[in-house]
């Protein structure tokens, strides 16, 4: 578990663009079960969150065809809502950070660490908004 103090930060690079911080598993599933359109990122300190998830997920949620829910679980700090979320994401193997887009409780769009190692923001924004105009609109 990481110290709330070196997250923060990281938390609240999300949070102030209106992700809401899932750190049970009850809120999990509340969110994820709702109708509609829901972006979930784990959420991570390594680098490749830092350098690429962030920045893509901020640059892509300022596109047109946003979800309508945005949510975010800490890898490494809240680990029930870790493992809840990790539920809905099979049957793709644990990976953080990554980014999942839902369409009325079903997961339509996945991005895992490794296609986002290695990648500028830009490309991971395009992805995203990609799968935003599919399943968003």
């Amino acid at each position: 578990m990481y110290p709330e103090h070196i997250v923060s930060p990281m938390r609240s690079e999300l949070t102030e663009l209106g992700f809401s911080e899932l750190k049970t598993p009850d809120e999990v599933d509340n969110v994820l079960s709702k109708k509609g359109t829901i972006l979930l990122v784990i959420n991570s300190v390594c680098g490749c969150a830092a350098g690429n998830a962030r920045p893509g997920v901020k640059n892509a949620i300022k596109q047109g065809n946003c979800p309508e829910y945005l949510a975010t679980v800490f890898a490494g700090v809240d680990k029930e809502a870790v493992a809840k979320a990790r539920e809905y994401l099979l049957p793709f193997p644990p990976s953080s950070p990554c980014i999942a887009l839902f369409k009325n409780g079903e997961l339509v769009h996945m991005i895992e660490r490794h296609h986002i190692e290695g990648r500028n923001p830009n490309d991971i924004s395009e992805n995203l908004v990609a799968a935003f105009n599919e399943f968003c609109t």
